[in-house]
């Protein structure tokens, strides 16, 4: 099958038949970080309340549990800080959680994300843990595993580590179970540059394993998405013992989780079926099979989160249009705009050759309606 795309024409492989795999991957505890579906008749346009298809949107959760993933929620995969609202996000969570006790213990399928995002205006440090504690609340009343995001808010009127310290330390100090916690580079969200008290990674991660070595037990993990593999690897290695490094490399998780990462991927989202059977590889110690089927997702995800590196929502959403896990390729906060035509046919390329379109002629027809909007 042949689809004329911008930059020529493309010939579709074979399509890929992946195993559902009989339960998680038993070497990494891996989290796909999942994306809401907008609803195409919502009010969607900048700056509106979120309108989400929860039907589609729960589906898909139980796409990606399916596949033996966890699921990590109301994250930046999910729009936080990008269009999805405290109203929306509260529900979602509530939602999320409720779905996974369908599979299992929802504070093991699931973690949500916890941040000050509903709270622009809080000026003080004891405001910002006010504002961080109703939030995890939020999340543990609906019994989800907790992810203390990164605080945009913190991040304006830090004045140093000190304040950090003083921030997370009182809410370590008020968890009831270990929660994740969560350092979002520049990158993915400008405004948490000097994140941690410091311009400088290297004094920003000696703060950071300052205060997680103060809390090691209400640590469960720490996921870092700084696209930085050597600056994760030495990290990983001056973590507590019984600390995980949740791996937020979407450049270069395929030899960081193989090296002894665990994984809190955006990409996931896109390649469950792959990553997946790769893991599971991994499990039996077929170091060649895992490079064989991750190799090539690498190239997609690379694409998929190029510059602007926090635009990469739209390709990920235009992936689970185009494999037929939702109807419309629409987004909350109009987001399906963020990226261009050669992008998305570009991105469309590489889902295939990575064994990524489970239904050729679907894709196909979908990746022609779009081109026909742009009068091609």
């Amino acid at each position: 099958m042949r689809i004329a795309l911008p930059g020529g024409e493309h010939t579709l492989r074979e399509p890929v038949t992946w195993a559902k795999p009989p339960g998680p991957a038993k070497s990494r505890t891996v989290y796909a970080a999942a994306h809401v579906v907008a609803d195409p008749l919502g009010d969607n346009t900048p700056g509106s309340p979120a309108a989400v298809d929860w039907d589609a949107t729960l589906r898909f959760r139980r796409h990606l549990w399916s596949h033996g993933l966890r699921v990590a929620d109301a994250m930046d995969t999910a729009q936080r800080n990008m269009g999805l609202d405290w109203a929306a996000t509260r529900e979602l969570i509530g939602r999320s959680a409720a779905e996974a006790a369908a599979f299992g213990d929802p504070a093991a399928l699931v973690a949500c994300g916890a941040g000050t995002d509903h709270a622009p205006r809080a000026g003080t440090l004891d405001e910002i843990v006010a504002a961080y504690t109703e939030q995890i609340e939020t999340v543990r009343t609906a019994g989800a595993g907790v992810i203390v995001m990164a605080s945009r808010r913190l991040a304006g009127i830090a004045r140093g580590p000190e304040d950090y310290h003083t921030v997370y330390g009182k809410l370590l100090s008020q968890v009831d179970r270990p929660v994740i916690l969560h350092w979002l580079g520049e990158m993915f969200d400008p405004h948490l540059a000097g994140y941690w008290g410091s311009a400088d990674v290297a004094e920003a991660t000696a703060s950071f394993l300052a205060l997680i070595g103060e809390h090691a037990p209400m640590v469960d993990g720490v996921k870092v998405s700084l696209l930085d593999a050597e600056h994760e690897i030495g990290l990983r290695a001056a973590l507590p013992e019984g600390v995980r490094l949740y791996t937020g490399d979407d450049f270069n998780y395929p030899s960081l989780i193989k090296s002894g990462s665990h994984a809190l991927l955006g990409i996931f989202d896109a390649i469950a079926p792959a990553a997946a059977a790769a893991l599971h590889a991994l499990d039996a110690g077929d170091l060649e099979g895992y490079d064989e089927i991750m190799e090539p997702t690498a190239v997609l995800s690379r694409k998929i989160f190029e510059t602007p590196t926090y635009h990469y929502k739209t390709g990920i959403v235009f992936l689970a249009w185009l494999n037929g896990h939702q109807d419309a390729f629409c987004m909350v906060n109009g987001a399906q705009a963020a990226r261009s035509l050669p992008h998305l046919s570009e991105v469309f390329r590489l889902a295939d050759r990575a064994g990524l379109l489970a239904d050729p002629e679907l894709a196909v027809s979908r990746m022609r309606s779009l081109l026909a909007v742009h009068g091609l």
